[in-house]
């Protein structure tokens, strides 16, 4: 019997992590630097593991290999198999994060036999100075690039864009990026871990090493043709769904609500996810079951259920959540 699942987070430490995911962790030791907490993923090596009910401990490709397109979707399960193909993080950067660019689905494919990587952020809070790295300034091209990386002054051409709270950027593939220092982020990406990194501020480790560049692969995979950078404007109102972003890989709207709300999927044959940004509220299911769900938390819901009510905490009042699915 399926129902709305939730996941042990899987902690990633990193150079430039804080603190502020720390309370996903239950070991004191590995509180600090944790930079990335991936809530979904079917990544080989890092496949999420259910964490209550009654398909704990099963991870996320065990389930859909038993239940395919109830979990997943039909259409879904027929394009991606038992590959469940979003990937789902927080991502907590105390300092500036590399500037960096993921391939396209074909290079990543002819390259890696991996999938491409297309994404977004929204930003869950956020320093007064906070910002982020999104394309270029202006027109360039690889000349302007190969001549700036070679001066180490690539950051100059750059594009950089202050964010604050609720603020939602899409990342195509073949897009230069970086998340700067003071973000905490949600990032729903295709279910790949190909980045090739440009620029690390000539950064080192502990030992006075510098972490590995992918020069030569990254100049390939940049799109110069991309000058639509900026973030994606959009009006949240109260117990309406707004939606953020629409693309091949993925579906992501944003909901604010107060008051009972039924949420009907029979149309889009796909799995939701589910994360909440703000608040509390019960995800009511089959008549009277129910979860309970806090900020922080992010619950897939499986393809097999139609609808459900979400029911806003009242002594909290309102919350908000960030719900993508897949729409083929």
């Amino acid at each position: 019997m399926l129902y709305p699942l939730k996941f042990s987070p899987i902690l990633v430490n990193k150079i430039w992590g804080g603190s502020k995911l720390s309370y996903k962790s239950e070991d004191a030791t590995k509180n600090k630097n944790i930079g990335e907490s991936w809530e979904i993923s079917a990544l080989q090596g890092d496949i999420s593991v259910v964490s209550d009910g009654i398909l704990a401990e099963n991870d996320l490709q065990e389930l859909v290999e038993v239940y395919m397109g109830d979990l997943v979707g039909d259409k879904v399960y027929e394009k991606f198999g038992i590959e469940f193909p979003l990937l789902i993080k927080y991502i907590d950067a105390q300092e500036d994060l590399s500037i960096q660019v993921h391939p396209n689905d074909v290079m990543a494919k002819e390259r890696h036999k991996a999938y491409g990587k297309t994404e977004m952020w929204y930003v869950a809070d956020a320093e007064p100075d906070a910002k982020v790295v999104l394309g270029f300034k202006g027109k360039a091209d690889l000349s302007d690039y190969i001549i700036n990386l070679n001066n180490n002054t690539l950051p100059n051409i750059l594009n950089t864009i202050d964010v604050k709270k609720g603020d939602c950027i899409f990342i195509p593939s073949g897009t230069i990026h970086a998340i700067c220092k003071g973000c905490l982020m949600l990032e729903i990406q295709q279910t790949s871990d190909i980045t090739y990194r440009i620029f690390d501020y000539n950064r080192t480790d502990k030992d006075g090493n510098k972490r590995e560049l992918h020069t030569d692969l990254a100049k390939d995979a940049i799109d110069f043709r991309n000058l639509n950078h900026k973030k994606i404007q959009y009006h949240q109102h109260l117990n309406h769904v707004e939606q953020l972003v629409k693309c091949e890989y993925f579906t992501t709207n944003i909901l604010e609500f107060d008051k009972e709300i039924e949420q009907d999927y029979s149309r889009i044959d796909s799995f939701v996810i589910y994360m909440c940004v703000e608040g509390e509220f019960a995800l009511v299911y089959e008549d009277e079951k129910f979860i309970k769900v806090k900020k922080g938390d992010t619950i897939l819901l499986p393809a097999c259920f139609d609808s459900i009510f979400l029911i806003p905490d009242k002594k909290v009042g309102k919350a908000t959540i960030l719900e993508s699915y897949i729409e083929l």
